[in-house]
């Protein structure tokens, strides 16, 4: 048959491309499911291995990315991936150092997918326009619980597990212990200021670029709302770059001044309003006791987290105690194991912050191994055209505002963290060297 795939190449080498779009925002939308959401990555990262071979046993790939694009997309992975290798050397935690090894490869092939989804003007639309609305969804679904009180969304993801499993995605108890906002991401799950803040970028460009300076205002207010009422003071810092990366091109100096005065006004209205938000302010104020515990209060017991780090480094300077081993390595370089943590019960995690996680959990091998990653991609932007530079705007400040290192992070070897930060740079590297029109 003349029209079947076999006999259709043309048809056929698009495959991979047509469906990258529906996987990338697939992925995202599904966030606030880790366990689906790590179904769909593996599953994308599996569509693409099996299209490749396929293409390649066809005769060839074909122009799906340019050779720039496949070449910035895997050095990107291995910057990522590499150090997790070198530290499962000698890991605190080898058997889960080297799980975190071998499902690291699972990035690849979707940073590949990724890519292939903003290679060309009509898929980087769909992608772009389509991670704008999963956006602008989660920000009026948590507008809509701090009027109501209730997610509609986490609501109904919520009463859909309790007819599928008969419990709740969240217990009684993580419920009332929630003290933010949670909105789909729900009170077991608190990351969405996290989370809107780092891709917040799709948004504001989006809404930027359709409705000029007017939708672009209204957008960026009411995501700062959402933000404060979601009490990440990580995520306010975030969002502080994207809108001076985002509105200085767009409403000017004059413009962002007078935006940063309506910001503190709104901000200084919702800490009056809002006894969570004011909790989150009096504790921040508190480092201005100037002593070592109310600092450490006011950071949430991070002073002591990054004192463990910075004994972890010394102890391991090479190649760190292995990706996740942080809370295995913990009670080791505890600086005060009398002192109850801020945090609750338990060992620290991870470092909440990316170069004291990377150096602590892969070393300065590790840290050489990442700045050398993050110089090829501004390399990349360096050399590239201001057209290229235009469309890789959006993921180019969602990829840098999330990994600035002058703030608080999540842990960037976590599946869910690291996830959005492969895909960030995947999307990055796909739209800024995209060659290829359709």
């Amino acid at each position: 048959m003349q029209n079947s795939l076999a006999d259709s190449p043309t048809t056929f080498a698009r495959l991979p491309g047509r469906w990258a779009p529906v996987w990338v925002i697939a992925y995202v939308a599904m966030w606030p499911l880790p366990g689906i959401a790590e179904s769909v990555l593996v599953l994308g990262a599996l569509f693409t291995i099996v299209r490749l071979l396929m293409l390649r046993m066809k005769g060839g790939i074909g122009p799906l990315l340019s050779v720039p694009a496949w070449a910035l997309t895997s050095v990107l992975f291995f910057a990522y991936w590499l150090p997790q290798l070198f530290s499962a050397v000698d890991a605190a935690d080898p058997s889960r150092a080297w799980a975190k090894v071998a499902g690291g490869l699972r990035y690849l092939p979707f940073m590949w997918l990724a890519a292939i989804a903003v290679a060309t003007p009509q898929r980087r639309r769909t992608t772009f326009t389509g991670l704008a609305v999963v956006t602008g969804l989660w920000m009026l679904d948590a507008l809509a619980q701090g009027i109501s009180g209730t997610s509609p969304l986490f609501w109904s993801l919520d009463q859909l597990k309790w007819m599928i499993s008969g419990h709740g995605l969240c217990t009684p108890e993580e419920t009332l212990l929630a003290d933010r906002l949670a909105g789909v991401f729900g009170p077991c799950n608190l990351k969405l200021g996290q989370v809107l803040a780092s891709v917040s970028p799709f948004l504001l460009f989006h809404v930027g670029y359709r409705w000029g300076r007017v939708g672009w205002v209204v957008a960026a207010a009411l995501m700062g709302v959402v933000l404060v009422l979601a009490g990440s003071r990580a995520s306010l810092i975030t969002y502080a770059l994207v809108l001076l990366l985002s509105g200085w091109r767009l409403i000017g100096a004059k413009g962002l001044l007078l935006a940063l005065l309506v910001g503190v006004l709104g901000v200084a209205a919702l800490t009056v309003g809002s006894a969570q938000v004011r909790e989150r302010f009096v504790r921040t104020g508190m480092a201005l006791q100037g002593d070592g515990k109310g600092i450490n209060e006011a950071l949430s017991g991070r002073s002591q987290i990054w004192g463990a780090a910075l004994c972890m480094v010394a102890e391991h300077p090479v190649n760190g105690v292995g990706a996740r081993g942080f809370r295995e390595a913990y009670p080791d370089c505890d600086p005060a194991p009398a002192q109850a943590p801020s945090w609750g019960e338990g060992p620290a995690l991870h470092a909440h912050q990316i170069i004291l996680e990377v150096l602590a959990e892969t070393g300065v091998l590790g840290l050489l191994l990442w700045l050398a990653g993050a110089a090829m991609a501004l390399r990349a932007w360096r050399y590239a055209s201001p057209e290229a530079r235009d469309r890789a705007r959006p993921a180019a400040v969602a990829l840098l505002v999330t990994v600035f290192p002058l703030n608080t992070h999540l842990a960037f070897y976590s599946a869910f963290w690291g996830g959005l930060t492969i895909l960030l740079a995947a999307l990055y590297a796909g739209a800024l060297l995209a060659e290829r029109q359709e």
